[in-house]
């Protein structure tokens, strides 16, 4: 079953056990795909959707963060049950030795010496590990490591 027909699905089991707030983010997300299907004139692949959901959950930690310093932890509550509907679709994401695995196996593919080679780098991480980790905490590590190399 597709990531797309997964979502579906899951939008009918909550109207059909009256999970209000469930079905809510799930529509929210359903929107977002219906959008960029409609803007693009394409058909989303599981890669796109997740794309969506990564996209989604940085605008719901921004608001998180925005709530709480206004003050308003009723409405931060209210994004932390989307962002936690979201991670349903999300794949399993990497640990922080599977991450250091995997720049080093970029950095040795691509004969990275430096921070130079950063964006060779980083065109081959995104790629692998999109959807299974957070890209900037990913870009910061290899930055550590290339400096390391070079200096």
């Amino acid at each position: 079953m597709s990531l797309k027909q997964q979502i579906t699905e899951d939008m009918k089991a909550a109207m059909r056990a009256k999970e209000t707030a469930r079905l809510g983010a799930i529509r929210l997300l359903l929107a977002a795909m219906k959008q960029r299907e409609v803007d693009e004139r394409i058909e989303l692949s599981d890669a796109d959707i997740i794309a969506i959901i990564e996209k989604m959950n940085k605008q719901r930690r921004d608001s998180i963060s925005q709530f709480e310093v206004a003050g308003r932890q009723d409405l931060a509550d209210i994004e932390k049950f989307e962002m936690s509907v979201l991670a349903t679709y999300m794949p399993q994401q990497f640990n922080d030795d599977e991450i250091a695995k995997e720049i080093f196996e970029a950095i040795a593919s691509t004969g990275a010496a430096g921070l130079q080679d950063m964006g060779k780098v980083m065109a081959q991480l995104k790629p692998r590990l999109a959807g299974r980790a957070d890209i900037g905490k990913v870009s910061a590590l290899t930055k550590e490591k290339l400096s390391k190399l070079s200096g």
